[in-house]
């Protein structure tokens, strides 16, 4: 037993603003990105359209070592936390992440970009709005990507209707010898993750109208999900096998085809252009405050005031 008090509606709660009323929700962290954009000196940086480059990839041999790598890790670890409500740059901020212990100048180039990309971002947020109790995932890998040791990212994108409620971008634990078996390892994670969710719904005593559906671009994968004959050339990537199988069979999840274009998860596996990086931007739900909220917004006075009248640094920066 312990004491609380009622604070009201929601508005602020450790650097996330929530603006809402009946026809949805936005989560945005405006005022944490103006204080780290005034922190490092890049609140008057010219904004970029996406945060890394199409094609892209960081080495930790590229470049001469950062003399103080304290700003380094103090920013990607900020970047961190801008994933609460930014999916957006979690591929971005998996990377940079991978060279903790010793970053380099490109890395330092690489931190500023997304620094700049959040400048012109930033007031995007997440959306949530009322619809149907069903889910679904994306998944997708680009394998062999890293330089230094060829392990492969997983990426994927959980639904809940049409909002974003489970993403990850991460660098695989084990080097995948052909683009399937980097597929099915991403295949299997984003299982566990659907799983994972199921048994959290029923026990908040939640119905799911109809089995998760899990969307994936690689055919080959999906027919090892399918294919009762388990394959000798497969037998390394056995358990992970039996375990998708075993959620098929059951009928918990429904793995389903779709183009490459259409592939939402790519925005966590790799760099794009700019115009692609947007359209699957877009369909993460990350936007600017809709119409229908901004007669309604609940953000308390003070917090608006200081992300606006803030002490502002002026130091050029490129």
């Amino acid at each position: 037993m312990f004491p609380i008090k009622d604070f009201g509606e929601l508005s602020y709660f450790l650097g996330v603003e929530a603006l809402w009323n009946q026809d949805g929700l936005h989560l945005r962290q405006t005022k944490y990105i103006t204080d780290m954009l005034n922190n490092t000196y890049m609140l008057g940086a010219r904004p970029l359209r996406c945060p890394s480059s199409s094609g892209s990839k960081l080495s930790s041999t590229a470049g001469d070592l950062l003399e103080n790598p304290t700003e380094y890790r103090r920013v990607v670890g900020a970047f961190q936390y801008c994933t609460i409500t930014r999916p957006d740059i979690s591929y971005s901020m998996n990377q940079l992440c991978q060279f903790m212990h010793s970053p380099h100048e490109i890395h330092w180039i690489a931190v500023k970009r997304v620094l700049r990309y959040l400048k012109g971002t930033i007031e995007f947020g997440l959306l949530y709005i009322p619809g149907t109790i069903t889910m679904h995932a994306y998944y997708d890998s680009d394998w062999a990507n890293n330089p230094d040791d060829r392990r492969s990212t997983t990426g994927y994108g959980v639904f809940l209707g049409t909002n974003l409620i489970s993403w990850c971008s991460k660098r695989q634990s084990v080097v995948s010898r052909s683009s399937t078996e980097a597929e099915y390892r991403s295949m299997t994670h984003t299982t566990a993750e659907l799983y994972w969710l199921y048994m959290l719904f029923q026990e908040l005593q939640i119905t799911l109208s109809t089995a998760s559906s899990l969307w994936c671009d690689n055919v080959n994968a999906i027919a090892l999900a399918s294919n009762l004959v388990f394959h000798s050339h497969t037998k390394h990537i056995e358990i992970d096998y039996h375990f998708v199988r075993e959620k098929v069979v059951n009928h918990d999840i429904q793995v389903q085809h779709t183009s490459t274009q259409d592939q939402i998860a790519d925005v966590f596996t790799k760099g794009h252009t700019a115009n692609q990086y947007c359209f699957l931007r877009d369909k993460l739900c990350v936007c600017l405050l809709p119409h229908n909220l901004k007669g309604d917004v609940r953000v308390l006075n003070s917090i608006t005031t200081s992300a606006k009248l803030g002490t502002i640094k002026t130091e050029p920066s490129t």
